[in-house]
């Protein structure tokens, strides 16, 4: 947002203008890993001390069911991040929406998602890889993490996933069930 301020400045709204519309281009290509690496983040903050001091068996002996607690955990983390991207997502929009037509903040809006749902699958993952219990499943699933995360960040085109996002959001709510395979494996004694 501050180089669009600075070019702004330099040489005019109609130069930014001309640059997104003949180039293509979106002004936030810098932000494309940060909602991933905040999600991944995110994970390993909330769960890596769960596992290493051992408190997930104590967690999972609760008289309370084990799939409700897992996805408690998982959706105060997912309530978190969404909260934090869609706070910056917001402020993205109200600062364009002074300088771009709509047209050009829903081009640039539309391709950010993309990086947003690639965060919360970021997220989810890394969850999975933290909670199995066995090392060697863990180097399987980061592998796993590394194919699935991929498919989000394949074309640099902007707006190449817009037909395709519903389908990501489903699969990337669909790689909260991934976790649960851990914490049955974790509950049938699969340790190190």
């Amino acid at each position: 947002m501050l180089r669009i301020n600075r070019v702004i400045e330099l040489k005019g709204a109609e130069h930014i203008w001309e640059v997104m519309l003949q180039r293509d281009a979106i002004f936030i290509d810098l932000l494309q890993y940060v909602p991933l690496l905040v999600g991944i983040l995110m994970a390993i903050v909330q769960f890596v001390p769960e596992m290493q001091r051992k408190s997930l068996k104590l967690t999972l002996h609760l008289p309370y069911p084990e799939l409700k607690m897992v996805m408690t955990m998982l959706f105060s983390g997912l309530v978190l991040l969404v909260l934090c991207f869609a706070s910056n997502f917001l402020l993205m929009g109200i600062y364009m929406s002074g300088v771009f037509a709509p047209e050009l903040i829903s081009h640039v809006l539309l391709t950010g998602l993309t990086w947003y749902l690639a965060g919360i699958a970021g997220y989810l993952l890394v969850a999975w890889i933290c909670l199995e219990p066995a090392w060697k499943r863990r180097v399987l699933n980061l592998v796993i993490t590394v194919l699935l995360l991929r498919v989000f960040f394949l074309s640099p085109t902007p707006e190449a996933y817009v037909k395709f996002l519903p389908w990501l959001a489903v699969y990337t709510l669909l790689t909260a069930s991934f976790s649960w395979l851990s914490i049955l494996r974790f509950k049938a004694g699969k340790q190190d």
